[in-house]
């Protein structure tokens, strides 16, 4: 593992000058410490500090998802991340990022001046800057590019399409989530399958990205109910939601009319009117597992995928 003295004989500096851009001292330029970063970086150095049981930690860097209170999808997955990690003695911080915050800051610099040993991405947008740079990132991460954690998407659109089909449903819409996003896309190719297999077409109209917000079906379901559809998957909960208040605003009954399945089960969807049909997501189980996979990362075992199985949730 490279030492100070390594970094300082390959940048062609003193060691005193390299531990003042590691630790952050004012009296270099922020040029020269950037370099310093960046080397150690290159080098797989990591700080005495970081290595001892009372500094250790790890992030969480959270982008274009809510997470604050327990009706929020991410509220879950971060609260088992952080039981498991407090567990095994691990400080968490958690971080909400934006693109701007990304172009100024590299990823694998800003983990090691900030004494992070690890970090779990959540929400970024596949056109992030970080996202790029994470196919070369030398820090544990647990992120698409790196190792990649999630629901299987396909098996759950799968059910919530079979579902609907063994109720009769022909025209079957897809509100999906937002663009640019890994699951958005996984869920998309999901939707296109299942309907393929059970014989049915995808019909173009009847197809649509929003944002993974009820807003959303305010864009889309008249042009779905215009089509003829009557049945409506939903990216997640909250577009479920928005579908239902829009098809009854126009005089169509949910479920009489157009059933409506979302995503995620997240804690209100059971008190909508109607109560919703939904693929379930365990996030609970998703947080712990980020933690557990992060923890093999550090300890340098190589894992490429997990994935949770999701589960049908039938309600009215």
């Amino acid at each position: 593992m490279a030492t100070i003295k390594d970094i300082a004989n390959r940048l062609g500096v003193s060691v005193s000058t390299v531990s003042k851009g590691l630790n952050g001292a004012s009296d270099i330029s922020d040029e020269l410490r950037q370099m310093v970063l960046d080397t150690a970086v290159e080098m797989g150095y990591s700080t005495k500090r970081s290595k001892k049981v009372e500094n250790r930690k790890l992030c969480i860097f959270i982008e274009n998802m809510n997470y604050e209170t327990i009706d929020e999808f991410g509220y879950d997955i971060v609260l088992g991340f952080k039981q498991n990690a407090f567990r095994r003695k691990w400080d968490v911080d958690i971080l909400p990022i934006t693109p701007a915050f990304q172009e100024e800051e590299k990823y694998d610099t800003f983990l090691l001046k900030n004494g992070y040993c690890g970090a779990f991405l959540m929400g970024l947008a596949l056109h992030d800057s970080w996202i790029k740079q994470l196919e070369n990132t030398t820090m544990p991460t647990v992120n698409p590019n790196v190792c990649y954690l999630g629901t299987d998407s396909y098996e759950g659109i799968t059910m919530a399409v079979n579902h609907l089909v063994n109720l009769g449903h022909k025209n079957i819409a897809f509100l999906n989530g937002s663009l640019y996003s890994l699951v958005s896309d996984q869920r998309q190719e999901a939707f296109e399958s299942a309907m393929a297999a059970a014989s049915l077409p995808v019909q173009k109209d009847l197809t649509a990205y929003g944002y993974y917000v009820s807003d959303s079906a305010k864009y889309h379901v008249p042009g779905f109910l215009a089509a003829g559809a009557t049945a409506v998957v939903c990216g997640n909960d909250l577009i479920a939601k928005g579908v239902i208040d829009e098809c009854t605003k126009r005089g169509f009954r949910v479920p009489e009319d157009v059933s409506v399945v979302g995503f995620d089960d997240i804690s209100i969807a059971a008190t909508f009117d109607p109560p919703l049909t939904t693929i379930r997501q365990e996030r609970n189980e998703l947080g712990r597992c980020a933690y557990d996979i992060l923890n093999s990362l550090i300890h340098h075992i190589p894992i490429s995928k997990t994935l949770l199985r999701p589960k049908l949730i039938e309600r009215e």
